[in-house]
């Protein structure tokens, strides 16, 4: 099994022969570069490669790495997605492009997508609140409001409009947020840099299981440039922000409900300035595995009545956008049912 590496220090990579060479670089007081011990990573377990810290690289590695199917995702200081170097596409379809393109096209069918992408969110939102409910948690009225406002997602008009409702559901569930977690406050919702404990969580997950997805949508036909809810951009895989919506509730919230209530993550992980509070290195280990332990989860699959883990479900909400776009089958978001 392929596993995702993390690479939090700034540091060398090189190609020796089928392994990859990581070199940490640390710096003294005066500033002079001291080089740590070498990590070697076997090429036939790595899967992805995340660079949270600068990384000194040829050509040539990437050739390699392309070659050997390794997609490497980069952020920067405040832990921003900048980009990826995914390897060549070798799944691509002129069929799948000219209907992922039509249904973007045609207001009726962008629309229908988008609303799913919403209902299928907001559903696993209502999943969360509820079984922190069910636990002495008093979650009914922000459930009963957010079931009220999943009313108004079939009446939208047009996807700005929907991105509106999206935005109060959204609104309404982060307000839960400080009734489930116990020694935090989730306040507003802030970003690029978040301003709490709390939202730099949100903005950490969000970031992984956007790449994860990201991942997901490289291994299947799909061109991640054309989305539906998110509308498209030059510079970023919106696709992956879509189908996304999904799975931050049952993947990214679960994970920082549990390390934050389970003390797994103190205050004393994270690094606060002015305008910003950021994991630091080891807040970042710990979350980081947590995420990797919930994507590689397992459980069983209602419809194909086997095990299947989180990650790999993200994959087949991929082929059931396909099917839908090519039109063997009708689009059904993923919702939890436990």
């Amino acid at each position: 099994m392929k596993r995702t590496y993390y690479l939090f220090n700034p540091g060398i990579m090189e190609r020796q022969d089928n392994t990859l060479k990581f070199t940490a670089i640390t710096e003294d007081e005066n500033g002079e570069e001291t080089l740590g011990k070498p990590k070697f990573l076997p090429v036939e377990q790595v899967g992805d490669i995340y660079v949270f810290g600068s990384l000194k690289a040829n050509s040539a590695l990437f050739n390699f790495l392309g070659q050997k199917d390794i997609a490497v995702h980069f952020f920067d200081y405040y832990e921003n997605y900048t980009g990826s170097f995914m390897p060549r596409d070798g799944l691509l379809s002129g069929r799948l492009l000219l209907a992922q393109t039509a249904a973007y096209q045609n207001k009726k069918k962008r629309l229908e997508i988008a609303r799913k992408f919403i209902e299928g969110a907001a559903h696993n939102m209502v999943k969360n609140l509820g079984y922190y409910n069910s636990r002495g948690k008093d979650l009914a009225q922000s459930i009963d409001k957010i079931n009220e406002l999943a009313l108004l997602i079939p009446q939208t008009d047009d996807v700005k409009e929907l991105m509106g409702t999206e935005g109060m559901i959204r609104q309404t569930y982060y307000e839960a947020f400080d009734l489930i977690i116990n020694d935090f406050n989730m306040e507003l919702r802030t970003k690029q840099p978040p301003q709490n404990e709390v939202n730099a969580l949100i903005s950490f997950g969000n970031m992984m299981c956007y790449t994860e997805t990201l991942r997901a949508i490289h291994q299947t036909q799909l061109n991640p440039t054309i989305s539906y809810l998110h509308s498209p951009g030059d510079r970023r895989y919106s696709l992956s922000l879509d189908i996304s919506e999904i799975f931050k509730p049952i993947i990214v919230d679960r994970v920082i409900f549990k390390v934050l209530n389970k003390k797994m993550i103190q205050p004393q992980h994270f690094d606060r300035k002015l305008n910003s509070c950021l994991l630091n290195a080891s807040g970042k280990k710990i979350f980081v595995q947590a995420m990797e332990d919930r994507f590689n989860e397992t459980f069983k699959h209602k419809s194909l009545n086997r095990n299947v883990s989180y990650k790999h479900l993200i994959k087949l909400e991929c082929y059931k956008l396909i099917k839908h776009l090519i039109g063997d089958e009708e689009y059904k978001p993923f919702k939890m049912y436990w």
